[in-house]
């Protein structure tokens, strides 16, 4: 049972994690014109597409590498790298987003940073880019000391959520900020709720649900890597699968605590 819930929940990230991003890419082209490169509205156009791809979709791809159960097993080195290699696509998508929200603001003489979705995008930015610094160098790279590591793993863990949940307000925030423009003036304005209007408040709540089924698999704890000589009924069976045979319990290792004596 909790290797079939695991698995449905994976495949259903993965669905709502790609559809997320196709609605915003049909978003702009077809209400807005499309795409360039070249300072103009349609270069605009990139930086939602960019920012849910980036902060919302790879960034939790990279976040639930370690709750995979292959993960469990074996040297964590290639997971470790796994996970800062994603977390370091999802900023280089991010930056690219930040990038044509820039250049176009400039480019029309356009006030940056005036908003609250800005101050709020920015500030996630930021504490993006300190948490991969500080994951590289403290968590994938050797000179860090396991009492070190110990220390600064459950910062690490939280800011991780919380840099999700801030991504996912900003995202729903831009949303907002961009229809508030684009039907100020139109000929159905937001208020009366036109065909724009839906989709994009559709591919918004689509982000919800996708992040909080994300926050939902970060937090489950049998779904979490085992500590060593410590699995749950839940872990054991996702490490077994489906259509594998049980381990013998006089098979299995067992870590004994020695008393007055640290682990």
């Amino acid at each position: 049972m909790a290797a079939g819930w695991f698995h449905l929940s994976v495949l259903a990230l993965s669905s709502l994690g790609l559809i997320s991003i196709l609605f915003t890419i049909y978003w702009m082209h077809s209400w807005h014109g499309g795409f360039a490169w070249d300072g103009s509205i349609l270069m605009f156009n990139c930086h939602p597409v960019l920012m849910v791809a980036g902060m919302v979709v790879v960034y939790s791809a990279a976040s639930l590498v370690y709750r995979l159960p292959q993960s469990w097993v074996g040297s964590k080195l290639p997971w470790k790298i796994t996970h800062a290699s994603l977390h370091l696509m999802a900023f280089i998508l991010t930056v690219l987003g930040l990038v044509a929200v820039f250049r176009y603001h400039n480019n029309k003489n356009i006030t940056n940073l005036y908003s609250l979705h800005s101050w709020l995008g920015i500030t996630t930015v930021f504490l993006f880019a300190c948490q991969w610094f500080l994951g590289f160098t403290v968590f994938l790279l050797p000179w860090a000391s396991v009492w070190l590591r110990s220390l600064l793993k459950p910062l690490h863990v939280f800011f991780g959520a919380s840099i999700l949940s801030l991504a996912i307000a900003s995202v729903i925030s831009g949303i907002n900020e961009k229809l508030f423009f684009s039907l100020k003036n139109a000929t159905k304005p937001y208020s009366s709720l036109p065909g724009e209007a839906v989709f994009a408040n559709s591919t918004g709540m689509l982000v919800v649900i996708f992040g909080l089924l994300v926050l939902y698999v970060l937090q489950a704890s049998s779904w979490k890597r085992p500590q060593v000589g410590i699995t749950t009924e839940g872990q054991l069976l996702l490490q077994l699968g489906p259509g594998s045979w049980p381990v013998p319990v006089t098979s299995m290792p067992v870590t004994v605590r020695q008393p007055n004596k640290p682990w």
